[in-house]
């Protein structure tokens, strides 16, 4: 089914080369959006312009959204996608892994958005999204603790920017899966899937579906909120 809002409109999405960000990206082209997908190699995903920069590099950054608008037109949907995950126990946690982690995981999304709000603004239209997780509401796991803490962060900033934003025209959103099946979780014990309730682990298809919607024209009356998707694992 096409949703409005995506005809016409140009969608950069980070972390593009796998997992959550890929798929994005080939339900937006889907649904008619000219699509960039930005990763530290360009992504090979078809129909969608693959971008290569480091989100923690400014001017990687600028040259990457400069490539995107030259070739596909201004950017006014946005999902902060790009991030990595340390499994480490807290007082083992370096501080170079700490900074890696806050680097990639909240200052690139605050970099990507700050690059991208001032054409949203102009436009009157703008959609963002900040993909967090279910770690940054409860602490996550053990062993996690950068990582929860990028994440709450992450969301914390799409509110900011929803409160900031609103009225004009442009709306800001995260959301917080929990254990979906992709290439960051790596190899998982068995018995995962029992811890959530409705019996299986997230699809990056259940992240996309959602994503798909609250970037739509639909969704103009939604900003400010932090999405659940966890098959009942945490209900807050």
């Amino acid at each position: 089914m096409r949703l409005e809002g995506y005809e016409g409109r140009t969608a950069l999405v980070t972390g593009a080369a796998r997992g959550i960000g890929r798929r994005i990206c080939e339900r937006f082209a889907e649904q008619g959006a000219a699509v960039a997908g930005l990763d530290l190699a360009e992504p090979d995903v078809p129909g969608v312009l693959g971008v290569a920069a480091d989100v923690t590099d400014p001017a990687a950054l600028d040259a990457a959204f400069a490539r995107a608008e030259a070739e596909l037109g201004p950017v006014t949907v946005l999902v902060l996608n790009a991030g990595i995950f340390i499994v480490e126990p807290f007082e083992s946690t370096t501080l170079e892994q700490w900074e890696r982690t806050m680097a990639v995981n909240l200052t690139g999304p605050f970099l990507c958005a700050q690059r991208a709000l001032p054409g949203m603004t102009a436009a009157g239209y703008g959609r963002v999204l900040a993909i967090g997780s279910s770690a940054g509401i409860n602490g996550g796991a053990n062993s996690c603790a950068a990582y929860a803490a990028s994440k709450a962060g992450i969301m914390c900033l799409a509110k900011s920017i929803a409160a900031e934003y609103a009225g004009t025209g442009v709306i800001s959103n995260a959301l917080a899966p929990t254990l979906i099946d992709t290439p960051m979780m790596g190899e998982q014990p068995a018995g995962m899937a029992d811890r959530i309730p409705i019996g299986r682990l997230g699809t990056a298809d259940d992240i996309a579906d959602l994503a798909t919607y609250l970037c739509s024209g639909h969704a103009g009356y939604i900003t400010g909120e932090v999405v659940d998707v966890n098959g009942g694992f945490l209900i807050d």
